[in-house]
């Protein structure tokens, strides 16, 4: 990866980066209340005109100091601009107010992430999602998932849905292909996978396989879009290792699932995949893995994204590079018949055959 392999910075700029790191958590929420307070949005829509401190006050009605401090939190952050006393959108500050990846991830980490990170020192320590008490007394946030507060649980699924669904259409004909017909979905989620199933074509029967929490989100909108009858369920802690999976599958079937598990469950479950599957069949896993990605700056938030993982999640798991990953399919009995990467946003899709019988 040699994104990491040279320091490119001068000390000066090394030094710089360190205090942009320093006063992280302080320019996050500045720009947070700049975007959310609408002061972001009438500087960009005063156009080229710009606006005085006094008139951007006037129009989102707060405080004069207010908004002084943090239009000049803005300007060290570069989030805007000011010449002859007013204030004009810079680029940053555009993709800040506009660029949908950047609003799904600022809602994430504020909504779902901030409080519990306070306790990530501890979480490193013992292996528990500490920072998860935030919510609830839950073991890992999926079996809470269903009881988080409205605003949580959506920034929890915009995040999540957001790195998957456009990769969709483009990997269905890949899963969908040489006859798969029956397919076993495990950590079905909200069931956006199975639904997209039944569109690509008529005769596809898809079994959710999750928590009985998350299963009932998905049986609910299943039901209302009259799937039923493709669409069937199995609610089970995937966790327990002395739970058999459903058998009779052409293909099973796991989006951005396996990343919530440890290496050790990972292995577990395809072992117990391994087992379900017929001798013919294929296991498909689409994963971002921070070493298979195009851009830097994508890396990098699927590393700082593990630190979700550790603090809230489940303690143990993260966005693994594929080199980590694909040792765990070595040792759960498969090999790798596809790979590709850089499908949508940041997807790598797996194709996956037993290779030895266990």
């Amino acid at each position: 990866m040699t994104f990491f392999e040279k320091d490119k910075n001068s000390a000066f700029e090394a030094k710089e980066t360190a205090q942009w790191i320093a006063f992280g958590p302080v320019i996050f929420q500045s720009a947070r209340v700049l975007r959310n307070s609408g002061i972001l949005k009438v500087i960009e829509d005063s156009r080229s005109s710009g606006l005085t401190l006094a008139e951007i006050a006037e129009k989102v009605k707060l405080p004069l100091y207010g908004v002084r401090v943090l239009l000049e939190s803005a300007l060290s952050i570069g989030l805007v601009l000011v010449n002859d006393s007013k204030y004009s959108l810079a680029k940053t500050g555009h993709f800040i107010l506009n660029d949908p990846l950047t609003k799904t991830n600022m809602d994430f980490v504020h909504d779902v992430c901030y409080k519990g990170l306070f306790s990530l020192d501890k979480s490193i320590e013992t292996g528990k999602p500490v920072g998860l008490k935030e919510f609830g007394e839950w073991q890992t946030i999926y079996e809470g998932l269903s009881q988080l507060p409205e605003q949580v649980q959506k920034s929890w699924f915009s995040f999540d849905h957001f790195f998957s669904d456009d990769a969709f259409d483009l990997v269905l004909p890949k899963v969908y292909v040489n006859g798969t017909k029956r397919l076993l979905d495990i950590g079905g989620n909200t069931g956006k996978w199975a639904i997209a199933s039944t569109k690509y074509a008529a005769d596809i029967q898809i079994t959710l396989m999750d928590l009985p929490g998350q299963l009932n989100m998905a049986k609910a909108k299943i039901t209302d879009l009259g799937l039923t009858d493709r669409v069937s369920f199995f609610p089970t802690n995937i966790l327990d290792e002395q739970v058999k999976f459903p058998t009779g599958f052409d293909a099973v079937w796991m989006s951005q699932f396996l990343d919530c598990f440890s290496e050790a469950e990972i292995i577990s479950i395809l072992k117990r995949c391994h087992a379900s599957l017929n001798d013919d069949g294929y296991v498909f896993i689409l994963e971002p893995f921070w070493d298979r990605q195009r851009y830097e700056i994508a890396a990098f938030c699927l590393q700082q994204t593990s630190l979700y993982f550790t603090a809230l999640a489940n303690g143990n798991s993260q966005m693994y590079s594929a080199e980590t990953f694909l040792r765990c399919i070595d040792e759960a009995g498969f090999a790798i018949t596809e790979q590709v990467d850089n499908i949508g946003l940041s997807q790598t899709l797996l194709k996956c055959k037993k290779k030895i019988a266990l």
